[in-house]
């Protein structure tokens, strides 16, 4: 099969950091079809060979065992073309049409690697030269608006002018192999199914911890925040995966159905809920792995007066027979004390319990993320003492660890991703009504932040958030992963 790739911001920071590294590793594991043409798209004067001398530059970055020999390095870059082009220009849409008619592959992707204010006007343009048939695929990079009514402008005027089948919405998140094994944790083991629901399942914690700062994306954080960034994609996306129905098949369609229908069932806001249930907060001035750092506002394009949240915290339940009463915890943050993201199952205590346990002891399973990727089973087992006139039973826990057990076979999410837009395979893109419904959802929080004089919360560098966010977990009678 015969393919092009154009890149548009083919020499922005998205494209050299994540999509040629990934490119790369496709094209190293054999899995890249080759018969295929990268074209990147940028404003720079380039031609050919000084695009393929920046990308091989940008390489000497990547971590030591992804970097290419020089060698593979020659191989890949053959397939590595440039077009200059003004996205505002219709012109050079023409020229761009040009140069894919001169193969006309069997696929065109055209991957928007650029600020969501272009997407718009980039697939108006492609579609004005005829750019837009059934063989061309568009992949949106998030945040896709931001709020509902941008995110419904885009999504029209999108679908004005391609189907719904050619449009893949990214959020990287659901590449990472240990998301997909979300899925197949749930949906391929007769184990689990059984439990999954209120009777067994006391409450469930969804973790994103970063501990680095907005380093050089301070202007383009100080307009998103958190909730933007993070809540209303990548953590819905994962509570959509734990709350789901099971599909009744693996389609991309049977399992969007499912995502959509928890996404509807999230119970709504209210201003009270909204002050209760719901904590934002910005980071100060703290240590970073024994290094003094600054606060968000002393960071560089980052206004001195700014109210943007850098963490957010909050309760939520899904309200339907499966989980109704079973509270769902999301927390996101920059300069947490660790990059740490995680999924925490905790199941109710036994109905009567006829050992001594230690207080609060019950069994958790936990879902690994990053940097660690596996589960975690956490157990009640009885120790080897006799003497002891009444049982007493402590915790154990079974680990899995798919990064030792796979090693090498498991691919990385844009590789993944990448791979899918190619072949056509929708299942891990987010479809338009999910991403309304979910922007549906955020916005009164949103719009609740907008009045609110207090402004987030601060909280030191390297520390787990504002104290508020464990208050709020506290008044259900529970406590995050780490103060267990």
């Amino acid at each position: 099969m015969s393919f092009d790739l154009v890149l548009f911001g083919g020499t922005g920071d998205l494209s050299w950091r994540k999509l040629m590294p990934a490119l790369f590793q496709a094209f190293r594991h054999g899995s890249l079809p080759e018969r295929g043409r990268i074209i990147g798209v940028g404003r720079d004067d380039l031609d050919d060979d000084a695009y393929r001398a920046l990308i091989q530059s940008r390489f000497d970055a990547v971590e030591g065992a992804k970097r290419p020999t020089p060698e593979e390095f020659a191989q890949f870059a053959s397939m590595l073309h440039y077009l200059r082009m003004d996205l505002s220009h219709p012109q050079d849409y023409t020229r761009l049409a040009e140069l894919l008619k001169t193969r006309n592959a069997d696929t065109v992707v055209m991957y928007l690697a650029t600020a969501p204010s272009l997407f718009t006007a980039v697939v108006e343009h492609i579609a004005a030269v005829g750019l837009n048939g059934p063989n061309v695929r568009v992949v949106l990079e998030k945040p896709l608006g931001h709020d509902l009514a941008s995110n419904r402008a885009i999504n029209t005027a999108v679908r004005k002018v391609l189907t719904e089948r050619q449009v893949f919405r990214i959020d990287h998140y659901l590449g990472k192999p240990s998301v997909q094994n979300l899925f197949a944790m749930r949906f391929g083991n007769a184990l689990f199914e059984p439990l999954w629901r209120r009777e067994h399942i006391a409450n469930i914690q969804i973790t994103i911890a970063e501990d680095l700062g907005v380093d050089k994306r301070g202007a383009f954080y100080d307009q998103t925040g958190a909730l933007r960034d993070m809540v209303q994609n990548h953590a819905l996306q994962l509570l959509c995966a734990i709350g789901m129905e099971p599909p009744i098949n693996s389609s991309a369609n049977a399992i969007r159905d499912e995502k959509l229908k928890v996404l509807q069932s999230l119970k709504p806001w209210t201003l009270e809920t909204i002050g209760q249930h719901v904590i934002r907060g910005q980071y100060a001035a703290g240590n970073h792995q024994g290094q003094p750092v600054p606060g968000y506002t002393q960071e560089k394009g980052v206004a001195a007066s700014s109210t943007t949240e850098t963490f957010v915290a909050l309760r939520t339940e899904i309200s339907n027979w499966r989980w109704a009463g079973v509270p769902f915890y999301i927390r996101t943050g920059k300069r947490l004390a660790g990059r740490d993201a995680h999924i925490v199952i905790n199941f109710r205590p036994v109905p009567h319990p006829i050992f001594k346990t230690p207080a609060g002891a019950a069994n958790r399973l936990v879902i690994n993320l990053q940097p660690k990727d596996g589960l975690e089973l956490h157990l009640m087992a009885q120790g080897a003492a006799q003497h002891q006139t009444e049982p007493a039973l402590s915790q154990v826990h079974l680990n899995l660890d798919f990064d030792q057990r796979f090693g090498a076979e498991r691919v990385g999410a844009y590789e993944r991703l990448l791979l899918d837009v190619i072949a056509g395979r929708l299942n891990l893109f987010v479809r338009s009504d999910e991403q309304e419904e979910a922007w549906r959802w955020v916005e009164p929080i949103l719009q609740y932040w907008k009045n609110d004089p207090a402004g987030p919360r601060p909280y030191p560098a390297g520390s787990w958030g504002p104290r508020a966010a464990s208050a709020m977990i506290a008044r259900d009678g529970y406590c995050w992963s780490e103060e267990m």
